[in-house]
């Protein structure tokens, strides 16, 4: 059998490290009972590059490869296949884990790295709920989701004229620099043509738009 080594490439490094980012995020959108790993395939002996709720199986960044995550690997190769897995298994201490490797496909089709997510069954269902919970510390917000970048302009548009309209604190002659203003801190501005087509909806000249934009920046 030959050794799995690979040599990453500049291209390569910057995949992987992206993923950081992504381990953090899930971690966060998942909660405490996930355990997620970013493995690098440069150096199996110091595979783990980044690490988040490490602490159930004792490990840190610069621990090994597992011998499963090898025994994937070599399956991977010899199947020319680089679809994920899912899987039950347990730990040292036997606690059973619901586990799923990605793996992370880089220059030349070929495997660099993988993404390992593990989590223990034997946390209390209340801690699990509690991340999908409101509650006071959350952010609630509203978020439209839309099939078409017309829709969502007119959603936002309607949202920000409601609020805008029902001010009276705000003069007549302030309302669509108060309506721009609002669309310009969403970021509605940024889509293709956002301007031309807030204009139509709101009956004024893409110049007037455009003004109140230089205005408000």
């Amino acid at each position: 059998m030959d050794h799995y080594h690979i040599v990453l490439t500049e291209k390569e490094n910057l995949i992987l490290n992206s993923y950081k980012t992504l381990v953090d995020g899930l971690a966060d959108y998942l909660g405490s009972g996930y355990e997620i790993i970013l493995h690098s395939l440069e150096d199996l002996d110091k595979s783990v590059i980044k690490i988040v709720n490490g602490h159930y199986s004792g490990r840190s960044e610069g621990a090994p490869i597992t011998d499963f995550a090898l025994s994937m690997l070599e399956t991977l190769k010899k199947n020319n296949d680089k679809k994920s897995i899912s899987y039950f298994n347990r730990d040292k201490n036997g606690t059973m884990m619901k586990s799923t490797t990605i793996p992370i496909i880089g220059e030349y089709d070929r495997i660099i790295g993988m993404l390992c997510i593990n989590f223990y069954t034997n946390l209390p269902l209340s801690e699990v709920l509690a991340k999908f919970i409101p509650n006071d510390s959350n952010l609630n917000v509203a978020e439209t989701f839309s099939d078409n970048v017309d829709e969502l302009i007119i959603s936002a548009l309607e949202e920000a004229k409601s609020k805008v309209l029902s001010n009276p604190n705000i003069p007549v002659s302030n309302k669509n620099k108060e309506i721009i203003s609002l669309l310009s801190e969403k970021g509605i501005f940024n889509l293709k043509d956002a301007v031309v087509k807030v204009a139509s909806y709101m009956g004024i000249s893409k110049n007037t738009v455009y003004m109140h934009l230089r205005n408000i920046s």
